[in-house]
């Protein structure tokens, strides 16, 4: 039987969206168990506080769908994405997962692929990459952590509800990725093919050093993944259908 290798991100999972959540159960327990692994490129869950979330029937329920996978047989990786940056080992453990760095480069079904979650590519955004840097420092992450459950949640829903008015006012390339950044990171990694989720515009690019796959997001319920197997790199709908690809999808020649 070929190999086969499944990817997907931004999920954004939250009791608030209960369609995705049941759609994503179905996913895990029909079409991935059919795969060889499992790839989580970031952004699981709408938002990641820290680990003692687990303690909510919710978020405990997700990891014990995804250790029932892992249990089944399919080796599970997550990468941390902008919302979940702070899953820990804890929540490593109880979904039966491995985590990987982001960037990490891959060999799978006879394909080697360069893997991110794609917030780092979005260099343009100045004001993004300044918050980010700040809230990814170890110290930062070591004081929040210490606070109280119910104090973080509450921070966590106003930074979220103040990223989304301003995002409003951005133009939407300072939200995409930066072609040169694109490019320069296939370079360093010598990779011609790179995965990634983030900014929700799913499609296949064209770029200066390969190409580069864009994942889709889910949402009530809808989504879609990627399908990789010694033959092709296939984007899909969660029921098998092909994604359907534009023909205008730009082509990146940044150098």
């Amino acid at each position: 039987m070929p190999r086969r290798t499944l990817f997907i991100s931004d999920l954004h999972l939250s009791p608030a969206d209960p369609a995705t959540a049941q759609a994503f159960a179905r996913f895990l327990a029909d079409t991935a168990r059919e795969a060889d692994a499992l790839y989580i490129l970031g952004d699981l869950f709408e938002v990641w506080v820290g680990d003692d979330q687990l303690d909510e029937p919710f978020y405990a329920n997700v990891a014990r769908q995804l250790k029932a996978l892992a249990d089944h047989g399919v080796a599970v990786y997550f990468m941390a994405g902008n919302r979940d940056f702070l899953c820990g080992d804890r929540f490593a453990r109880e979904a039966g997962l491995t985590v990987l760095a982001d960037p990490s480069v891959v060999t799978t079904a006879g394909q080697r692929l360069l893997l991110a979650h794609g917030d780092a590519l979005c260099t343009d955004d100045a004001g993004y990459q300044r918050f980010r840097r700040i809230v990814r420092h170890p110290l930062t992450q070591w004081l929040w952590l210490r606070l109280p459950y119910r104090w973080r949640n509450r921070k966590a829903a106003q930074i979220r509800d103040q990223s989304s008015s301003m995002n409003r006012s951005k133009a939407a390339y300072i939200m995409d990725v930066n072609p040169d950044a694109v490019v320069q990171l296939m370079r360093d990694n010598q990779c011609d093919t790179l995965i990634h989720g983030h900014t929700h515009r799913p499609t296949k690019h064209t770029v200066a050093s390969g190409t580069r796959w864009v994942l889709p997001d889910w949402h009530a319920g809808v989504g879609g993944y990627l399908r990789v197997n010694e033959r092709e790199l296939t984007l899909l709908k969660l029921d098998g259908q092909r994604w359907p690809i534009s023909t205008a999808a730009k082509e990146f020649t940044a150098g």
